[in-house]
Parts: structure tokens; C-alpha cells; sequence
């Protein structure tokens, strides 16, 4: 009986097992259903395996391009900007047709512009954003997609000048006036009345531990003292002591 025990758990063990075992050498039509398999399941992980498989194994296969298009687009469905980006970027140097390049390219800003939930955190993908942005606009001015990309980066125009008032705003509290005086000039965009631009809200569970962009709840748990040296615009020393100067 105990020999029956052992020899049924180590049935279950191989077989469980075998769910595992490393698949290769498979035809691409193999591949490509597993994708396709794993995509409807939600599972982009193996998604994304059974594709590399397919790319390695069959790089010439006339799969590829739409199984290519197929993974960035579930990935930009499941909010996987930067893969979805990666895709795209394969899909437009590799497999994009000259009439394909607009759809291709849209995508790859829609992914760069979904990627920003909060545009406060990433000044650097911003300007990337509103870069390629504008260069498409220049590219296809009678695109259909036109107005969703224009739209695009006037929002983002916008979010960059509240990134940098925020940034100026710091500044400010820091006693740094050049800084300051920097980012409260930088990139005004003369089309836009800045008087009638209205402030972003925050959500009040973002706000709690992020602020409204100009101060943070525990600024008054920070004792308000200076900096014990800091410079001003004429490159003189400040010292936190009223009684005291210095030089270097």
C-alpha cells in the first residue's frame, strides 16, 4: 500500500511537472496560436514569450508583423505603455509599410501620452511626448488623427507648465531665486492665455500624501529654518545667522 502511495505522488509529480517542460523546434503557426491563446487568456507574460519563440524561431515568417502589431496593442489594452511602446517600435523599424507608418506611429504616441498618469513626476517624457507629438503633426498635417494628437499635446503643454511652476514654487521656498526665476520663464507659449488656464485638480487620495503641486500636508511638521549657506542670483553668500556674512 505504501509503495502504491509513493508511486501515485510521484505520478502527480511528473505530470505536474510537465506543464512546465521547455517548448521548442514548433512550426510558427504553433507559436502564433499559443500567443493568441495567451492574449484572450490575459496572460501577456506567456504572450510574450511564445512570441519571442516565434521571432526566434522564425524570423522570416509572415506571422510576425501582425503578431507583432498584436502584442503592442494588448499591451497598450492592459495599460503596458513601455512594452507597448517596445512593440511599436519593432513593428514601425521592422514591418510597417509606408501606409501603415501613420496608424504605427499615433500608437506610439498614445502609449508615450497614457504613460503619464501623473505628468509631475517625469519632466523627461513629457518633452519626449510633446516632441513626437508635434513632429507628427509636421509629418501628417491631414492625418485623422490630427486632432486626438493635437489635443494630446496641448494637455501636455499644459502639464509641463505646471511641472515647472511647481518646480519654481520649490525653488522659491528654498531661498533659490535664480532657479526660481528660471522655471517661472521657461517655455511660455505665447498662444496660450495663461490667465485662463485653470489648475489641475488632485485627487484628494493623491493630494494626502503628494500635495496640490505647491506645498505638501507635513510642510508644518518641517522646521522653517534656511539653508546654513545658500547662494543668491549675485553669487554672494547668505548665512542662516542675521549677525554673521562670509566670503569664499
Amino acid at each position: 500500500m505504501k509503495h502504491i502511495f509513493l508511486l501515485a505522488a510521484f505520478l502527480l509529480f511528473v505530470t505536474g511537472c510537465s506543464k512546465d517542460i521547455e517548448e521548442y523546434n514548433k512550426p510558427a503557426a504553433y507559436w502564433y496560436k499559443r500567443m493568441i491563446e495567451s492574449v484572450s487568456a490575459g496572460n501577456l507574460d506567456k504572450a510574450d514569450n511564445y512570441y519571442s519563440s516565434l521571432q526566434s524561431e522564425h524570423i522570416g515568417s509572415p506571422l510576425l508583423p501582425e503578431a507583432t502589431m498584436i502584442m503592442a496593442q494588448s499591451h497598450l489594452q492592459y495599460e503596458e505603455y513601455l512594452l507597448a511602446e517596445h512593440f511599436l517600435n519593432e513593428y514601425i523599424k521592422r514591418y510597417a509599410t509606408p501606409s501603415e507608418l501613420e496608424y504605427s506611429e499615433y500608437l506610439k504616441i498614445k502609449a508615450k501620452y497614457m504613460a503619464l498618469p501623473n505628468p509631475r513626476r517625469d519632466q523627461g517624457l513629457i518633452n519626449e511626448a510633446i516632441t513626437a507629438g508635434n513632429h507628427f503633426k509636421m509629418k501628417y498635417p491631414h492625418s485623422i488623427y490630427y486632432p486626438v494628437v493635437d489635443t494630446m499635446v496641448t494637455r501636455l503643454i499644459l502639464a509641463r507648465a505646471a511641472l515647472n511652476e511647481s518646480i519654481a514654487l520649490l525653488y522659491e521656498r528654498l531661498d533659490k531665486p535664480m532657479g526660481a526665476e528660471h522655471y517661472h520663464n521657461v517655455r511660455k507659449e505665447e498662444w496660450i492665455d495663461w490667465n485662463e488656464v485653470e489648475k489641475a485638480d488632485v485627487a484628494w487620495y493623491k493630494e494626502i500624501f503628494e500635495g496640490d503641486g505647491t506645498e505638501s500636508w507635513y510642510a508644518f511638521i518641517i522646521p522653517d529654518t534656511q539653508s546654513v549657506v545658500s547662494r543668491n542670483s549675485q553669487g554672494q553668500v547668505k548665512t542662516s545667522d542675521e549677525g554673521s556674512s562670509g566670503k569664499e
